[in-house]
């Protein structure tokens, strides 16, 4: 049976502080004519990033954000069929892998276009070698999906999820929503990406120095600094 125990989904921690940080961030951000997303930045302590210190996690948020991740499937014959009735937001074939590893300009371009990555398992080795040196830098290697695996709900749940990747540095940052949403769906998906932490970290939460919240067009607001400013007051 496959495993796909690269999805998490944990309970909220935390709810105090973060709605703190969430609603002055919120308050601080200047509106625009388009949705704004909103970061969580996590800084690290105590790691050694010499000994090659990297993250690369995927997390399905409670919440759904407005612009959902775009997928990519690597597939044919009736898995790459059940991805195009899914509505997989890019199909590859086995036939354009080994051009889209000749052009350089457009698979740097895939690579930034997609979020997430789904392949056959019989195409890995093929997609490595096409698009490896590619994908691979941004930790974008597909998931190898078995014959008979569910790709639809493997999608479906794609597309409402985040990456959480940090390599080699003591900064995590993602997204966990948008202006849209309401300040409790914004916790929860902040608690979600939090406890995945919390959960992977050598030392748990001790690993964790400060946490900041920005909406895209409003300053960095970290709990830090809302914390100096209570005590100042």
């Amino acid at each position: 049976m496959a495993d796909y125990s690269i999805f998490y989904t944990f309970t909220m921690t935390n709810d105090v502080e973060l709605k703190d940080l969430i609603e002055h961030a919120r308050r601080d951000y200047q509106k625009r004519n388009f949705d704004q997303s909103v970061d969580l930045t996590v800084i690290l302590k105590d790691i050694d990033v010499k000994k090659g210190f990297s993250f690369n996690e995927v997390v399905h948020l409670p919440n759904k954000p407005s612009r959902q991740a775009k997928v990519c499937v690597v597939a044919s014959g009736e898995m790459g069929s059940r991805a195009r009735r899914a509505e997989a937001d890019r199909i590859i074939e086995p036939d354009e892998l080994d051009r889209l590893g000749t052009n350089k300009k457009e698979a740097k371009k895939l690579a930034k276009t997609y979020d997430f990555f789904l392949s056959d398992t019989s195409l890995m080795a093929t997609v490595g070698r096409s698009l490896g040196q590619f994908l691979g830098p941004k930790g974008k290697m597909p998931t190898p999906i078995p014959y008979g695996a569910p790709i639809e709900s493997i999608l479906n749940r794609l597309r409402n999820s985040v990456r959480i990747r940090s390599r080699n540095q003591l900064n995590i940052s993602t997204k966990i929503g948008d202006e849209k949403m309401d300040d409790k769906q914004l916790i929860q998906n902040a608690n979600t990406i939090l406890s995945l932490l919390e959960k992977k970290l050598p030392q748990g939460d001790k690993n964790i120095q400060n946490t900041s919240v920005k909406f895209t067009m409003g300053n960095n607001i970290s709990l830090s600094a809302l914390s100096n400013k209570t005590k100042g007051n």
